[in-house]
């Protein structure tokens, strides 16, 4: 089981929306056999994505997702072993601004381009990445395959 921590700072997500994003992440996990572990998810505007980008990655730019993994070592850092609780992957911040933009961009639904974001986030959380072609061929396939077995296409949300 994964425990998703929501916040909407643009207060403009409805339930509805909010659940969606849970399944998806909740069938996420679960296709990558993740267990007792959480997840922090935060929905912003493409400002305020725009000051944590160039913050924590030097890019004066908005951009649609930030993952940031609690996981990854630092140099010197040491892992806890053995621990009773759940493990915290980290957290996803989403541009709602961004999402919606791509979406019109790429022709499809805002809940399709949402889905995809936060399996994006989510997989940098579990160390994939997009660096090499290699890498993203991986990742992106990834995603697609995560995403389609729950009948989200490029064109519309059937099964959510």
């Amino acid at each position: 089981m994964i425990a998703i921590d929501f916040m909407d700072e643009t207060e403009s997500l409805d339930q509805e929306e909010l659940d969606f994003v849970q399944k998806i992440l909740e069938h996420a996990a679960k296709q990558e056999k993740v267990t007792d572990s959480e997840v922090s998810v935060t929905f912003v505007t493409n400002e305020m994505i725009r000051d944590i980008n160039r913050e924590y990655r030097g890019k004066d730019q908005p951009t649609d997702v930030i993952s940031f993994a609690m996981e990854e070592m630092g140099e010197g850092e040491t892992a806890i072993i053995g621990s009773q609780e759940p493990r915290m992957l980290g957290d996803i911040i989403i541009s709602l601004d961004r999402t919606k933009e791509q979406a019109a961009d790429f022709g499809h639904s805002f809940e399709r381009e949402l889905g995809f974001l936060a399996v994006h986030g989510f997989l940098h959380l579990l160390g994939y990445d997009h660096l090499t072609e290699e890498d993203e061929k991986k990742m992106f396939s990834r995603q697609e395959e995560i995403l389609v077995s729950l009948g989200i296409t490029r064109d519309k949300h059937d099964g959510a």
